[in-house]
């Protein structure tokens, strides 16, 4: 049975006070709703997660009447190791014989994610011999939608990594299998410790598809090849952080450009537990990038052309990179030079300070619960230094290498 293992699933149940506020909830714009028609709803959406869980087919049947074009869910998520489904009711309106549930979608992957992720879902409902189907089922609107949401998911499993594709070939899938489960070592290596070492990479088909998962415009993202989600902190509640690739942008690069961004990616998930709103994040990507790098032989030359220009112009930054540099939809040379500043001060202080030093440094500004003297309180205390000493010996180190 492709995806599900039998035995491994788990459907939790909302309980009687989910359907008592739910009775509170319902009818709004719509025929007041009793409670046996939530619960009725309720048993259904249970029913459908029973279904897909065990791959089967004829009970996921069972639970539907789909609309004329409407997309075969299960089909979609056949392939995805699944490890829990399960639909909360949030909310129910009713005209009649038809209905539309609100609904939270909480799902695991198996063997990658600490727990659920969840997802906003709408679902039309019609009422037929005497009970609810499922007519369709989409994502809620200003939600993000899921991978299955844009085609079937075909998976390819590799030793760190799992990579979920919808519209790429399987030689395009073990192609970023490969990488991925280069760069999770490679990552490991500059950064022991406190992390499972392990990624999921989702590759929707195009650039669009890469912001309708994210929820988001496509034109903030153009250019940009990779990103990472997750949650900051590390509260250990939230699941396995997603690496979204833009096929656009990763697909113009070479192999090496390719092996940079997911383990620059990769970098993100085993630091996310490190990292907090005290980050700023020149430091949270200049050390991604440095990762990235580490070991390639990269020159300042090479990987900094930007800056580059600018230094030789005479134009070497002041001060170190604004949160607000690194806007995706802003200037694109402005989002270049701040990346490069952000992996050359990270560069810096591996090479003048040394690594542990720069892992040390890390660690100790997302400590902290919020940016004022976060990184000021690290220079002090791991590097010996000042913000105003780091950023003259960072820009020193600018003409130096760049001039």
């Amino acid at each position: 049975m492709a995806g599900r293992g039998r035995g491994s699933w788990v459907v939790a149940l909302c309980g009687t006070l989910c359907l008592a506020l739910l009775a509170l909830l319902s009818g709004c714009g719509g025929d007041p709703v009793p409670d046996a028609a939530a619960d009725d709803v309720h048993r259904l959406l249970e029913r459908r997660a029973r279904a897909v869980l065990a791959d089967d087919a004829t009970a996921y049947e069972r639970t539907e009447r789909p609309e004329k074009g409407a997309p075969d869910l299960f089909e979609r998520v056949d392939d995805v190791p699944l490890d829990s489904w399960e639909y909360r009711l949030t909310g129910l309106e009713r005209t009649g014989a038809e209905a539309t549930a609100s609904a939270e979608l909480l799902y695991r992957i198996k063997g990658q994610d600490r727990a659920p992720v969840t997802a906003e879902r709408t679902l039309s409902l019609r009422r037929g011999d005497g009970r609810w189907y499922v007519t369709a089922e989409r994502p809620a609107k200003k939600s993000g939608q899921q991978l299955w949401d844009q085609g079937r998911v075909r998976v390819e499993r590799g030793a760190h990594s799992l990579v979920l594709g919808v519209g790429q070939s399987a030689a395009e899938l073990r192609a970023h299998r490969e990488l991925a489960d280069r760069a999770v070592p490679h990552v490991r290596d500059a950064w022991p410790g406190g992390w499972p070492g392990k990624v999921v990479v989702l590759v929707p088909h195009s650039l669009d598809d890469m912001a309708g998962l994210l929820g988001a415009s496509a034109s903030g993202y153009r250019g940009i090849a990779a990103v990472t989600t997750g949650e900051a902190g590390g509260s250990g509640r939230a699941p396995a952080d997603r690496i979204i690739v833009n096929p656009e942008a990763y697909g113009v690069l070479g192999d090496f450009g390719r092996q940079v961004v997911l383990t620059h990616e990769a970098t993100h998930v085993a630091t996310r537990a490190q990292t907090s709103a005290a980050t700023p994040l020149w430091l949270s990507e200049g050390f991604a990038d440095w990762v990235g790098y580490r070991g390639t032989g990269r020159t300042a030359a090479q990987a900094a052309p930007e800056l580059r220009r600018a230094v030789q112009r005479g134009e070497a930054p002041d001060a170190l990179p604004e949160d607000d540099d690194f806007g995706f939809a802003g200037d694109a040379a402005r989002l270049s030079g701040a990346y490069e500043g952000a992996w050359l001060a990270c560069r810096m202080i591996a090479e003048q300070w040394g690594e542990r030093k720069l892992t040390d440094f890390y660690r100790a500004v997302g400590a902290h619960d919020k940016r004022a003297g976060a990184v000021g309180d690290a220079l002090r205390d791991v590097l010996d230094t000042t913000p105003g000493d780091f950023t003259a010996r960072w820009r020193t180190y600018l003409r130096a290498e760049l001039g």
